[in-house]
């Protein structure tokens, strides 16, 4: 309500869309990230350090590809939560302009397995609280630059294409796709992207937790 409405009573629209509808993808993409990111990171990291939970785990007939896949998929129930409370918002509001919107909750499903998997490759990785600084370091200026809030034609051309290739800004540009009908053959693109971040991510956390669980 208040960046879609209040900021966009100054605004006004973004080419022929209301300034809210504009937002309110970016916002519910950002927040499947940050649930999906969230969980995968610092519950994940006191799980694997602390309260040991992958060794009593690994005591039964799985294994770290078990363990990997598990966590990301809660990861994903979290995303999903955000991201079915984000468009019955939208619904209410009408910010939802085309019968494609149905596709924001998949999608949004997906933004979550590329952050969760990433998040927790990166996770293995850290050996203290202190290093969880860098996930803020990472998503505050995707948070901020990805699309969120404002086309990124507003940027310089080197800028822009290097946007284009972060993973918010295309879970973003998939969403908007969905909830403004605006589908073309880019959606492809990015849901191939963010598919196959998900995979090497899911791949690399198997990797490196066999590493560490079963050294």
């Amino acid at each position: 309500l208040g960046i879609g409405y209040g900021l966009g009573t100054l605004v006004g629209d973004v080419g022929d869309i209301p300034y809210a509808a504009f937002v309110a993808p970016g916002l519910m993409a950002t927040a499947a990230m940050n649930g999906a990111l969230f969980e995968s990171t610092f519950n994940l990291f006191f799980k694997l350090k602390y309260a040991k939970t992958f060794d009593a785990i690994l005591a039964t007939p799985l294994g770290p590809s078990d363990i990997a896949v598990g966590e990301v998929s809660w990861a994903l129930t979290r995303g999903l939560l955000y991201a079915v409370a984000f468009l019955v918002v939208m619904l209410l509001l009408g910010l939802v302009l085309s019968p494609w919107g149905i596709l924001m909750v998949p999608g949004a499903l997906l933004i979550g397995l590329a952050a969760a998997s990433i998040g927790m490759a990166a996770t293995t990785f850290m050996r203290k609280w202190q290093d969880f600084d860098l996930v803020t370091v990472v998503t505050m200026p995707l948070f901020l630059f990805s699309g969120t809030f404002f086309p990124i034609s507003v940027y310089p051309d080197w800028l822009a294409t290097i946007v284009e290739f972060t993973p918010l800004y295309r879970g973003v540009h998939m969403l908007r796709a969905f909830s403004t009908g605006e589908v073309d053959v880019v959606v492809l693109f990015d849901i191939a992207y963010l598919s196959a971040l998900g995979l090497i991510g899911v791949a690399i956390t198997a990797r490196r937790l066999r590493r560490l669980l079963l050294r």
